[in-house]
């Protein structure tokens, strides 16, 4: 057999969300404003849980570092995504192609790790502040160790062209398509990665509300135990998804879906589930939204006081 010749690939276009051309306004309209209340949310809780000392805890300490990887995810895929949209068609690079690729194959290992940090019940009495700070680390550190070995295999392939990606970022799948070289070393690395990080940390998670159930029967009053089925249940409703979504695109045999309903599935875990955390691990809290209460009241106070010195100035230097 003839090897097809090999030129060397400097930009892939990616082709987006191109069949829908007269929803593209619409599109990014719905996009940017997830994009922005997204970013916004997680930086509240980023600001909230810095400045109240209330929420100096393992618990809080791990949501802050979630809501800073979800504002890195977003920052990965949702921008380029509104630019794709805007142009209907974007062109990147080479080298930004596997860039995006790295970083969002470490922001999703990363949450993964952290969301399979079990039994967050119990974190007041088995979590130390040491042990604690010890876990975050090694959930960046493995994190960005996942990252390279998807990102160094997938830049060692040989693409002949057309170098258009069918998708809306650097995804896997679309690039291994692409690939004119054997990749079947590269997909069968890549499933058994995917394999052990998606499915090994979505069970620890869900063992993680086995014991939460457990907890919860033995709450004496109704209330307390409807209060508590009602936010373990969305988060354990957000974790599904989340991880429903991800096994179904990377978790599965090598005949593929279509590259639409790829893009559909790809919504969910790169736009929708990173709105949603905040909101369910965070902003339903009621020992959360105190403290944003007050910071708001402080910061409004704090610029109104701005605003009072500012307007008498000028009168004083008038009189």
């Amino acid at each position: 057999m003839q090897t097809p010749n090999v030129s060397v690939v400097t930009e892939f276009q990616l082709l987006g969300f191109q069949t829908l051309q007269e929803w593209q306004t619409l599109l990014f309209t719905i996009f940017l404003l997830i994009c922005l209340l997204t970013l916004t949310g997680n930086i509240v809780i980023i600001a909230v849980v810095s400045q109240d000392q209330r929420l100096h805890s393992p618990m809080y300490t791990f949501l802050q570092h979630l809501s800073f990887l979800e504002i890195w995810y977003t920052s990965t895929i949702v921008p380029l995504l509104l630019a794709n949209l805007a142009s209907w068609g974007w062109a990147i690079s080479f080298s930004a192609c596997m860039a995006q690729l790295y970083f969002f194959v470490f922001s999703v290992a990363t949450e993964c790790f952290h969301l399979a940090i079990c039994s967050p019940l119990y974190y007041p009495f088995l979590m130390s502040p040491d042990t604690c700070r010890h876990l975050v680390a090694l959930c960046w550190l493995t994190g960005v160790g996942t990252g390279f070995l998807p990102f160094m295999m997938i830049s060692q392939l040989d693409f002949c062209g057309p170098h258009q990606i069918n998708h809306f970022f650097c995804d896997l799948p679309p690039l291994m398509q692409l690939s004119c070289s054997s990749a079947h070393v590269t997909e069968m690395a890549i499933f058994v990665l995917s394999v052990t990080v998606l499915c090994v940390c979505f069970l620890l998670t869900l063992m993680s509300y086995v014991f939460i159930v457990f907890s919860m029967l033995r709450i004496p009053s109704a209330s307390g135990w409807t209060k508590t089925f009602s936010t373990c249940g969305s988060h354990l409703a957000v974790v599904t998804i989340y991880y429903g979504t991800m096994i179904s695109m990377y978790v599965r045999p090598s005949a593929h879906l279509s590259p639409e309903i790829n893009k559909i599935i790809s919504v969910f875990y790169t736009v929708v589930t990173p709105l949603m955390n905040p909101v369910i691990y965070s902003l339903r809290n009621k020992d959360f939204k105190e403290p944003v209460r007050k910071v708001i009241i402080r910061q409004c106070g704090h610029w109104s006081l701005k605003d009072s010195l500012a307007f008498a100035q000028p009168m004083d230097r008038h009189f």
